[in-house]
């Protein structure tokens, strides 16, 4: 490898990712060099690697969108970062405020993304990392903790908020959830898990696998239930969040990670519920969300940190393994 190489890890067929490497890349206008030093596993990220996604992934891409650095060159023009600064990805790497217009460059589908060691990124694209976070827990925050401030905008003190299971984006939603004063069950398939949920805050647990009726206990748990569900598994789980959700509540459809019979639309007019799809957030949004994180000193739930050269077995646990809360791949 050369002194002006950089490594990375791409999609291939014979993957989930393969290691290479390239030229370090210079900074055009506009644009900062960052000298990555984390990066965290997302849902997408698996058929993104497993040459499946809903848009077609071409050969060699470099994959993941959330990832933290130093910015270590600077080109012109640039004036939101100088050089030392520490900073992390935005998850849509020009929606910067208002709704999403449409989904765009996405990290890891049209443009490459952040499992490499440098990557070159419009100064529009990143942020300032929080001061009390280490580079791995800034990695976790721009997909799922964005996606779980998302879900939850609205949901004050003395609400009350389903989440499902203990993934990136549920474990964020406990904490923000708690942070602002709401009471929050969680269904989980492992006593284990529900303990640690607990832990973070967590009212009630309700195990999936023993009840699969959680939604009708979920509403038994709350006299009425609750004001607000993040529905993760979509078609898989959209019944029993409807049937959890109190009169004039709101589904925050975060994802569509399960199979199932879908919706039942009687039961969810007669609710008078609403039902938002969660496009993670924009920039604003994202800073906003760090400000809060740091005033509270608020620190992501990592479950595990992978070296760098053991990428391809951070996808594998990711997949695989029993996890809560975020997978992160280090220096």
């Amino acid at each position: 490898m050369r002194a002006t190489d950089t490594r990375m890890f791409e999609v291939s067929d014979d993957g989930p990712v393969v290691p290479a490497e390239r030229p370090v890349p210079v900074p055009a206008a506009g644009e900062v060099l960052v000298r990555v030093r984390a990066r965290s596993l997302n849902a997408r990220d698996l058929p993104i690697v497993g040459r499946r996604y809903s848009v077609a992934v071409p050969p060699g891409r470099i994959p993941l969108s959330d990832g933290a650095g130093t910015v270590e060159a600077v080109g012109e023009g640039v004036s939101r970062f100088q050089v030392g600064d520490r900073v992390m990805s935005t998850f849509h790497p020009n929606h910067l405020y208002g709704p999403l217009p449409g989904w765009g460059e996405l990290y890891g589908v049209q443009r490459d993304g952040w499992l490499t060691e440098h990557i070159a990124v419009g100064e529009h694209s990143v942020v300032a990392v929080p001061e009390h976070l280490s580079f791995a827990e800034a990695a976790t925050l721009p997909c799922a903790a964005l996606t779980a401030w998302s879900a939850l905008s609205g949901i004050g003190a003395g609400d009350s908020v389903l989440l499902q299971g203990s993934g990136g984006v549920s474990v964020f939603a406990l904490q923000f959830a708690r942070l602002a004063g709401a009471r929050v069950l969680v269904t989980t398939s492992s006593a284990e898990k529900g303990r640690r949920l607990r832990e973070l805050g967590a009212s009630e647990v309700v195990d999936r696998t023993a009840t699969p009726e959680w939604g009708d206990q979920v509403r038994e748990l709350t006299g009425g239930g609750v004001d607000r569900v993040v529905d993760i598994g979509g078609a898989g789980t959209i019944a029993g969040s409807i049937a959890a959700l109190a009169q004039g509540g709101t589904i925050s459809l975060v994802g569509n990670l399960g199979s199932g019979g879908g919706m039942d639309l009687t039961r969810f007019l007669s609710r008078g519920a609403t039902l938002r799809a969660i496009t993670v957030g924009n920039r604003s949004d994202f800073e906003r969300m760090n400000r809060v994180i740091g005033l509270h000193q608020v620190r992501p739930v990592i479950d595990r940190i992978f070296p760098f050269e053991e990428s391809p077995a951070a996808f594998s646990h990711f997949e695989h393994g029993s996890r809560l809360g975020k997978v992160v791949i280090g220096d």
